[in-house]
């Protein structure tokens, strides 16, 4: 934007150029705002990931312990149990609930993983079918 000015003792006018304050203003507003919602974007990046990382380290505790089920050949007895299942540092409790299918020659394993730090807080359950090998 150019403005016309007259110099004292001239009669030919100055243009200056440059910008309103109202501009810079407005220009700071828009600013603003992108960098706000960049620092919204990139926070909210961070808990997904932290929150993805204790997610597979749960499924992992779970499918560890339906793996040495099934690598045991052994038909675990109706019931529940509750056990500690650390991964990476993570304080993990696993608890494995066996049912009764209608098939008696079958039963499911259930295996739920709980965050220590929030017991309520269920982060993954795997479930998987067991048949007795006998």
């Amino acid at each position: 934007m150019t403005i016309s000015v007259f110099r004292a003792g001239s009669r030919k006018p100055h243009l200056a150029a440059g910008f309103t304050l109202l501009e810079v203003l407005v220009a700071l507003v828009i600013v603003g705002t992108a960098l706000g919602a960049s620092l919204r974007a990139i926070g909210s990046l961070a808990k997904n990931g932290s929150g993805l990382r204790v997610t597979m380290m749960a499924t992992w505790s779970a499918e560890n312990q339906l793996t040495q089920i099934r690598l045991a050949h052994i038909w675990p007895p109706l019931g529940d149990a509750s056990f500690s299942c650390p991964q990476d540092g993570w304080q993990l409790r696993c608890e494995q609930h066996v049912l009764a299918t209608p098939n008696p020659y079958f039963r499911r394993v259930e295996v739920q993983v709980f965050d220590d730090a929030d017991p309520l807080r269920q982060i993954v359950k795997l479930t998987q079918v067991v048949s007795n090998g006998a």
